[in-house]
């Protein structure tokens, strides 16, 4: 969990990161995030006027509805903080795309797919300067689009999907069974020369270029922006992908494939955004320059 206190103007007054007691359940995991939420109201210089917060699984603005990996269903906003103030949720993913869309990579585009690559795969569809969630909130679950219809099995049960491919975990467990090794890291995978290795990679760039193609046939998004512990790959990542992206959009232009500007503070950010608009400011943020490093970080 990653957790800050933000001013109107945008400054990162403290910054603070916990662990998720995710083993001792889902009330344990929503008790933590209260204890959190109080410890930074109470380090900063009086009551917050709101509260943002991003959650992953299904999530509407005053419940976190459910989440298959902290194993909670239908959490009203207002359990989560004992402060009495206004309270905001929002999509983890949605909500890094948010702070991406106003403060970094996406500043000034209305629309543009935000695609964290990490443990997992999911994406934030930016519409209209919004990240867009469809009709249910299960939009943007790119990660589970099936790039080879006859590949492997993924966790969701179909098989094939862009996740199972082309994530970080997945890049590492598909080169550590063909290796036999065991905790093999996918940035490890990136930088060998081991034939095994180059496959691998190989298959996760192929699956990446058919699902950003699909997309852009769907949606013409101004960029693409892909953020993630995979991004940070660089031009390992960004220059296949680019190519085979032009190459698969024979009769368009390809969209600009840029990374994440924010790195890991992006949900942090759009929490802090949300938090703002909970407490009836949607105006903040446009004006903010963000440099979350000059944050203290409290304990």
């Amino acid at each position: 969990m990653k957790g800050g206190l933000v001013s109107e103007t945008g400054a990162v007054l403290l910054s603070e990161r916990r662990s998720t007691p995710r083993a001792e359940g889902p009330e344990a995991v929503v008790a933590a995030i209260r204890a959190f939420i109080g410890h930074l109201a109470a380090s900063g210089d009086g009551t917050p006027a709101g509260v943002g917060l991003a959650v992953p699984g299904l999530v509407s603005e005053d419940t976190a509805l459910y989440a298959a990996n902290l194993g909670w269903r239908d959490v009203p906003a207002t359990d989560f903080t004992e402060l009495d103030v206004p309270v905001i949720l929002g999509h983890d993913v949605r909500t890094g795309g948010l702070a991406e869309s106003v403060l970094g990579a996406g500043r000034g585009v209305p629309d543009f797919l935000f695609l964290p690559i990490g443990t997992g795969i999911a994406g934030a569809m930016i519409i209209h300067g919004e990240p867009y969630g469809g009709a249910s909130g299960w939009g943007g679950e790119i990660g589970h689009i099936p790039v080879f219809p006859d590949g492997e099995q993924c966790a969701c049960g179909q098989f094939g999907c862009l996740e199972t491919y082309a994530s970080a975990a997945s890049v590492g467990r598909r080169y550590s069974l063909r290796a036999g090794l065991e905790d093999v890291r996918a940035e490890q995978v990136v930088a060998s020369d081991d034939p095994l290795a180059i496959e691998v990679w190989d298959d996760a760039v192929e699956a990446l270029s058919l699902a950003l193609a699909t997309y852009t046939l769907l949606l013409d998004p101004s960029m693409i922006v892909l953020g993630g512990g995979l991004a940070e790959a660089g031009p390992a990542l960004f220059d296949p992908v680019r190519t085979r992206l032009v190459k698969r959009l024979t009769f368009r232009d390809a969209p600009p494939l840029l990374p994440a500007a924010l790195g890991v503070d992006a949900g942090m950010l759009g929490a802090a955004l949300l938090g703002w608009r909970a407490a009836g400011r949607p105006d903040l943020g446009p004006g903010w320059e963000v440099d979350v490093r000059s944050a203290p970080l409290v304990s």
